[in-house]
């Protein structure tokens, strides 16, 4: 599947935030990429630029390419409940997603990896597809003759993060999809409103 493979640094200097996780560059250079950097002295932007940027960062926060983001939306527009926070939960859902929530690996792109090269079960059954929709009391694993590697053993030693729709057994090495998180739950900073107000004209 082809997906972005440039330097992320430069997409979060983009959109002002470590939307890829701990950057040590990005800290070094939080402004605007290109020549002029802060210094550029750009009009205000058009409302259609700030509802693009913000799908665009979606997008990139999650490693979704247009078309499989398209077909979450109009899933998400197809469903009850708020739209914008429908897509997030969605996005939230897939199992390359809950791999890096549960602390399996320090990336996004890293537990798509995992995922695809078969490292990972969901109810006991290998799944080597990273947009696999999770469903509530769903166990994610890792499956056991990848327990033992060294970038999961390191991962997982690295992690702190605690989510209360997501439970995690560190003797097993599995986790539980516990429930759809509420938008309060997600912590990234996207302005949902803006992508379905894009994909709303």
């Amino acid at each position: 599947m082809a997906r972005y493979t440039g330097p992320k640094t430069k997409i979060a200097r983009k959109f002002g935030e470590a939307i890829f996780g701990e950057d040590k560059s990005f800290e070094k250079k939080n402004y605007p990429p290109g020549q002029h950097g802060l210094a550029s002295k750009r009009g205000k932007k058009s409302e259609y630029a700030v509802q693009l940027m913000e799908k665009q960062k979606a997008k990139y926060t999650y490693g979704v390419l247009e078309r499989q983001f398209r077909n979450m939306f109009e899933k998400a527009t197809r469903s009850q409940g708020i739209t914008g926070e429908v897509l997030l939960q969605l996005c939230e859902s897939r199992l390359d997603n809950v791999v890096y929530r549960m602390g399996i690996s320090p990336s996004r792109s890293g537990a798509r990896q995992l995922v695809s090269h078969r490292h990972i079960t969901v109810n006991g059954h290998v799944v080597n597809i990273p947009s696999y929709i999770l469903k509530t009391g769903d166990v994610v694993a890792v499956r056991e003759k990848s327990k033992s590697l060294t970038a999961i053993e390191d991962s997982l030693a690295r992690t702190s993060n605690v989510y209360e729709w997501l439970t995690w057994n560190s003797d097993k090495l599995e986790g539980t999809f516990v429930s759809i998180p509420q938008r309060v739950q997600i912590p990234e900073n996207i302005k949902e409103q803006l992508i379905v107000e894009l994909y709303s004209k």
